[in-house]
């Protein structure tokens, strides 16, 4: 089992920053993927960013590319979305993912509870 635990959301104002956190408990953090995704009200939940298990190869939806950057430290067991030049858009849940990358995306294994951000114009 892993838990996984987000902080770091709240209200920003458009154009702002906020960076999103999510530590990981239980089996051995380096063993997983690590993603990101959100879910608007009426939406469905979608991807937004991933990293690799040795930090390498971030991915992320065009929708935050250039703007979101997500990162992980494995001493700290911890994997960080950086969200720059936020969009009333980006408001969301947004929900930590620990998972493997596939072929085709990223399979999640386990979630987080999730944490608000929420963006005014």
């Amino acid at each position: 089992q892993v838990q996984l635990v987000e902080s770091g959301g709240g209200l920003v104002q458009a154009g702002g920053s906020l960076r999103l956190s999510c530590a990981a408990s239980g089996r051995t953090f380096s063993s997983f993927a690590m993603g990101w995704f959100r879910q608007a009200p009426g939406k469905e939940r979608e991807f937004v960013a991933r990293i690799s298990r040795s930090a390498g190869l971030p991915y992320y939806a065009d929708s935050v590319k250039g703007r979101f950057a997500i990162s992980r430290d494995s001493a700290k067991n911890t994997v960080f979305l950086q969200m720059n030049t936020l969009k009333p858009e980006d408001t969301a849940i947004y929900y930590c993912a620990a998972g493997r990358v596939t072929a085709t995306g990223f399979l999640t294994d386990y979630w987080g509870q999730g944490t608000q951000v929420t963006v005014s114009s």
